[in-house]
């Protein structure tokens, strides 16, 4: 169940903390439980960094495999259904009296039972992030990459510019900045790293559409499907709807950001967690459309499936966005890892009894990184893993689990306002998962019948 609030020293009720001295000390050790001094806008920029990442350089693309009717149609209700359900999340943190959810897994354990609610909730959303941490590599390595491609171009003559680096080692590059940061030990002590990420998230978004604007529509641009065939046009629309899914995917992560903000009776933390999520989805629209719209104008459906790749002049402007997309996947990272790291530590310390210490953390941590920058070396497949795990899992997290949960909660009345409107969350979303990763898969498989791995 959740844990009990007195842990946050500004929270008082009746009710009395039954911890031991033990658990108190775990509970202040690990990385979502330990500070809860976070202002409304950390909730706004740790929110920014949550959502607004990989997923926004691909949505030209993923415009291009839904065209515009329904890529418009998709973006608009996607941005309306997770602000609702992302609001849902937010109310139901401290729906009991005396307890605050801090983690994904605990409101689930709330409304489906301890085991159930364990193994609804915690396969998915360790898929999400860890699925995400591992794109962030990808992307982080690719961004490096085309930076560096970008100064060598520029500068043929100089007999400093290694031509033929891999991808694989750029890989490691953007990981070895992780073996650092991840040992920051909890949310708040990466507020500067997030804030600098959000930065950057609306300057390569505006950098991105801006760019797109004065390169101006091209000559050949063609906005039909480029698929020739009717089951290549369908497998491709698939992929476009995860993509979108996983552009929209910050969920997973919202109770374990509500949970640094300090909470009273009177002050309950939904009131500037809400405050800041808004600021945060007004950031993600001025990102989102934009980016997704102009390019998708701009290029038709040639856009590549990351839009700074198709974007190359100015050449200064190109770099400084690749180089701003690198810092904010840095702290994207980092705000999905945390609750991983936070499950890891549990189950070590309060399961298998090891005690709470530095090198502890020091070696989780490092391995976790470590698999992480791995998997994304083997399959740097990067259009197809948005579009598989955008619907295989940021579909039932982000779109319809909160729905589920919610109904399973406050039972709203049938056929009322909340019934129905959470009923079309649910269907819509429930769709996107079985849907999105037919498209996603095929599109990996397609891309890994001429991959060489690790070259």
């Amino acid at each position: 169940m959740g844990t009990q609030a007195p842990s946050d020293p500004n929270y008082n009720n009746d009710k009395v903390d039954t911890r031991t001295a033990e658990e108190k000390a775990i509970d202040a050790w690990l990385p979502i439980t330990s500070s809860r001094n976070a202002k409304w806008w950390y909730s706004a920029f740790h929110n920014v960094t949550a959502m607004v990442g990989a997923g926004v350089l691909s949505l030209p693309y993923a415009m291009s495999e839904l065209g515009w009717g329904p890529g418009v149609t998709v973006m608009v209700v996607s941005w309306i259904i997770t602000l609702y359900t992302l609001w849902q999340m937010v109310e139901m943190h401290e729906m009991v009296p005396g307890k605050r959810f801090d983690r994904y897994h605990e409101l689930g354990q709330h409304a489906f039972g301890e085991k159930l609610g364990l193994w609804i909730v915690v396969p998915q959303q360790l898929i999400v992030e860890v699925g995400v941490d591992i794109v962030y590599m990808v992307t982080g390595g690719r961004s490096l990459m085309k930076v560096h491609e970008l100064v060598c171009k520029k500068n043929e003559d100089s007999i400093h510019c290694a031509k033929d680096i891999k991808l694989s080692y750029f890989i490691m590059i953007f990981a070895s900045v992780h073996f650092v940061l991840s040992h920051l030990p909890n949310f708040n002590s990466i507020s500067g790293v997030s804030l600098a990420a959000a930065v950057m998230s609306l300057s390569y978004s505006t950098i991105a559409w801006g760019a797109s604007v004065k390169k101006g529509v091209q000559p050949d641009v063609d906005y039909g499907y480029k698929a020739h065939s009717t089951s290549g046009t369908v497998f491709n629309f698939l992929s476009g709807l995860g993509e979108v899914a996983f552009a929209y995917a910050g969920h997973n992560v919202v109770l374990e950001i509500q949970a640094t903000i300090p909470s009273t009776p009177e002050k309950p933390s939904k009131i500037p967690m809400w405050r800041g999520v808004v600021v945060a989805y007004i950031v993600v629209a001025l990102c989102y459309f934009p980016v997704a719209f102009i390019g998708y104008w701009m290029f038709g459906n040639s856009v590549s499936d990351n839009i700074l790749v198709s974007l190359e002049k100015p050449t200064w402007l190109i770099v400084m966005a690749n180089m701003f997309v690198v810092v904010h996947v840095i702290g994207s990272y980092q705000i999905y890892a945390m609750p991983v790291f936070d499950m890891l530590e549990t189950v070590l310390v309060k399961k298998l009894r090891f005690r709470p210490t530095w090198y502890l953390r020091f070696v989780t941590r490092n391995i976790y990184v470590a698999f992480t920058m791995f998997v994304g070396i083997t399959f740097p497949f990067f259009g197809g893993l948005l579009g598989f795990f955008g619907g295989f899992a940021f579909a039932p997290t982000t779109y319809f689990l909160p729905c589920i949960m919610w109904l399973a909660i406050y039972k709203p009345r049938r056929w009322s306002l909340s019934w129905i409107a959470n009923w079309i969350c649910i269907i819509f979303g429930v769709l996107l998962m079985v849907l999105a990763p037919i498209g996603g898969l095929r599109s990996i498989i397609v891309q890994a019948n001429t991959y060489k791995f690790y070259n």
